[in-house]
């Protein structure tokens, strides 16, 4: 484990840049994939997979299956960490549907109070972004930070419904069915407080993030997800190493959540051109949950649970045992609706940047 570069202050660096005084501790996480998620390379790594092979969930829509999504995946973030709803100060949240309904009706029997958000894809590093800016500024001790997306669903809002047989082209992503929540804890919790039992051995904690700004390359095909978002994901990246003062090999890893192989490709050519190489280093979530030789996905994953449940299931133990002590976890997120879509609007990108290490 290495040593962290923060101090007991929090600071403000370059463009959008947060280094937390005090880093920020995962205590533990919960996820829930659909069958198809499971028969990826990740197979057996997800702590709940669907029981039928529809992704059903138990529930009678494909919204309700989502919000059930939601539901369990608190449910196994709570009991893997020994903690109760009363013990969670605030709950940050979101999805892909409609004024987030996944989020508001999956977990309102938990009352815990809300911030429901919408970063697209890009969510689950705004929900972690801000959990963790609500625990560094000393406004909660302990928070949950979730998110959600489902195939079918995801099908019905943004794309055409599964019966009308639509034919998708080779550069687009497939949604991923799967939730995900990250319970976050102040770093020294006072006596007073409960604290969460750590399901992992080593200290696993965010210390720092660095918030995206929307980039519009004039895409117009909403089809065409990664080369969308990959202008996002690099001036997250490129602004991170800037702002922190690093370049790509302090990084044992640079994870993006969305872009599968053909935005992957634009990343790095974008990145490339302005003298930064992350090839050797950079994985991308939607190609990671996926066989893409064997699985009929065409470019990869992509979705809010896509980067959430890979992080939860795959990235955060993979810390744990020592193979990563430093990484930078970008989600990215494809900015548009069935509205934008239908008038003609381009398709920008937004993506957000989380430092997560190990520390002494």
């Amino acid at each position: 484990m290495g040593k962290c570069d923060c101090n007991n202050q929090n600071k403000a660096l370059g463009a959008s840049s947060i280094m937390f005084g005090e880093p920020v501790r995962i205590m533990g996480s919960g996820s829930i994939v659909g069958q198809m998620e499971n028969e990826g390379p990740l197979s057996g790594c997800f702590d709940k997979v669907s029981e039928d092979k529809n992704d059903m969930f138990g529930a009678d829509s494909w919204e309700k299956a989502e919000s059930e999504l939601q539901k369990s995946a608190i449910a196994i973030t709570l009991e893997k960490t020994g903690m109760s709803a009363k013990d969670i100060r605030y709950l940050f949240a979101g999805d892909l549907l409609g004024q987030n309904i996944a989020s508001s009706f999956g977990v309102m029997d938990y009352n815990i109070p809300l911030f429901g958000l919408y970063g697209a894809c890009s969510t689950c590093g705004e929900s972690l972004s801000l959990g963790s800016m609500a625990i560094a500024g000393g406004f909660a001790d302990t928070v949950i930070s979730l998110t959600s997306s489902h195939f079918a669903s995801a099908q019905k809002e943004f794309r055409f419904p599964l019966e009308y047989g639509g034919q998708r082209p080779l550069y687009a992503s497939w949604t991923v069915t799967g939730s995900a929540g990250f319970l976050l804890q102040r770093n020294n919790v006072s006596n007073e407080m409960k604290t969460a039992n750590s399901t992992f051995k080593n200290k696993i904690c965010i210390t720092g993030i660095t918030t995206g700004r929307i980039e519009d390359f004039g895409i117009k095909d909403s089809f065409n997800m990664g080369c969308a978002m990959a202008p996002a994901a690099k001036w997250v990246i490129e602004g991170n190493l800037k702002d922190f003062g690093r370049t790509p090999c302090d990084y044992d890893a640079i994870f993006t959540g969305d872009l599968g192989n053909v935005g992957r490709e634009a990343l790095i050519k974008l990145l490339e051109d302005d003298d930064i190489d992350i090839r050797s280093r950079h994985y991308d979530c939607g190609m990671l949950i996926y066989d893409l030789e064997k699985q009929d996905v065409h470019a990869g994953g992509s979705g809010c649970g896509c980067s959430a449940v890979v992080l939860s299931s795959y990235i955060l133990k993979k810390m744990d045992e020592g193979e990563w002590k430093r990484i930078l976890f970008v989600p990215t997120g494809a900015l548009l609706n069935k509205t934008s879509f239908n008038e003609g609007q381009n398709v920008p990108g937004i993506a957000h940047g989380i430092v997560i290490e190990t520390i002494d």
